[in-house]
């Protein structure tokens, strides 16, 4: 079998939409999906935006049985996965089922299920808790549940990198057809809009309690004050390419041509954060150089030292100005696992079009520590080749790159 690995299939759900179209023109036409969180009552949190998902209701998407075992991060991993599946024409029950396999991260966990089932041991008794509660929680249980759901019964594996995940859970899919699995599904979904997950996420210490929707999350800006949490994120179908065109997939995306991960060193030890170093190493890995990119989608942590440390590997590996950078994460939030995936989606809709999607600040934006951010209005540019990037909290890197199919 060939080493190369295309995308034939792709969806998303995010604030800004729950078809890869619409998500597609809301980026583009400069939409903001960040808004006072409604899952709960928010008076005593410090933050009180999020990029919420407001339009999806399981009931409509998935089956009955389904829906009393599943949190809704899962319920939100099975819909897309559904969508990607759509996208890419497959019929599951026409492949042996050994020969699909899943690898998905997650960063979170069920964090809904768990409070709510939480509750009823509190106030109940633990009779009252739910058997499903045994995995619904789990990093792992959105990889099985789609497995089990498509008959999906090669290689399967779950990955936990924070941020950085869903880029390694595409890497590692990339790896697992290298090895012989003609077919993958892979990805990441998150979500924890619970008062017990969003908690959690503020004790972070990294989320913006600003109250401005427009102003929250300002990635690169002087201004920046922490990210803003989303929930949603992306799966894919890969599938090497022989295999592909062999079935008769009806498109090729691109391909995904280099990955890889590195990690921080201790804090204090002088040595440089692994973020540049993961971008060189998959930028080699692709058998390219720097010169090839064309756009770089950045982790854009919205925090100033850390967005400080990504523009300077950035600038170092490529120039000060010498690359179009894209963050369009700052209109529907930071997705955890979610992100990276979204932004591998976004950048072959990128290559798609030839244009680059712009991040949408309030007023005049600020700084952007010598990148050459897309701001305001999206940009036409030759779009070929892409490096997507990200950072998981304690110290994950990871990096993408992707291109146009060439025959």
């Amino acid at each position: 079998m060939s080493t190369r690995t295309a995308v034939t299939g792709m969806s998303a759900a995010t604030a800004l939409g729950l078809d890869t179209e619409e998500y597609w023109k809301a980026v583009l036409s400069g939409q903001h999906g960040i808004r006072e969180l409604t899952r709960f009552d928010t008076a005593g949190h410090p933050a009180k935006l999020a990029g919420e998902i407001t339009e999806f209701r399981a009931a409509d998407h998935l089956p009955g049985r389904l829906l009393p075992q599943t949190d809704v991060s899962t319920q939100l991993a099975l819909a897309v996965a559904d969508w990607a599946i759509e996208d890419a024409a497959l019929a599951p029950e026409k492949i042996r089922d050994y020969d699909m396999g899943v690898v998905t991260s997650n960063a979170l966990g069920g964090f809904e299920f768990t409070h709510r089932e939480f509750n009823k041991l509190w106030n109940h008794g633990p009779q009252s808790v739910s058997v499903y509660e045994s995995f619904a929680w789990f990093y792992a249980v959105n990889t099985g549940q789609i497995s089990i759901r498509h008959k999906m019964r090669g290689p399967g594996a779950a990955l936990v990198g924070e941020q950085a995940g869903g880029l390694d859970a595409i890497g590692h899919a990339r790896r697992t057809i290298r090895r012989g699995t003609p077919l993958v599904l892979t990805g990441g979904v998150d979500s924890a809009f619970d008062p017990w997950g969003w908690a959690s996420q503020q004790a972070g210490g990294r989320v913006s309690t600003e109250s401005d929707p427009h102003g929250a999350y300002l990635p690169f800006d002087e201004r920046a004050a922490g990210y803003v949490p989303g929930e949603g994120g992306a799966i894919l179908v890969l599938e090497e390419l022989t295999a592909a065109m062999r079935r008769g997939a009806p498109r090729l995306h691109g391909e995904i041509v280099g990955y890889a991960a590195t990690f921080d060193p201790k804090p204090g030890s002088g040595r440089p954060p692994g973020l540049k170093r993961a971008a060189e190493l998959a930028i080699a890995d692709a058998g390219l150089t720097p010169e090839a990119i064309d756009l770089v989608f950045a982790d854009a942590a919205g925090l100033p030292q850390l967005d400080r440390a990504e523009a300077d590997a950035i600038n170092e590996l490529f120039g000060r100005h010498k690359v179009p950078v894209a963050a369009p994460k700052a209109s529907f939030g930071r997705l955890y696992s979610g992100g990276g995936p979204v932004d591998v989606l976004t950048a072959l809709l990128s290559i798609r079009d030839d244009v680059v999607p712009p991040v949408t600040f309030p007023d005049s934006a600020q700084g952007f520590h010598g990148l050459d951010l897309v701001v305001g209005e999206p940009r036409s540019a030759d779009v070929d080749t892409v490096l997507i990037q990200a950072r998981g909290r304690w110290g994950f890197n990871s990096a993408l790159v992707i291109r146009a199919f060439r025959a």
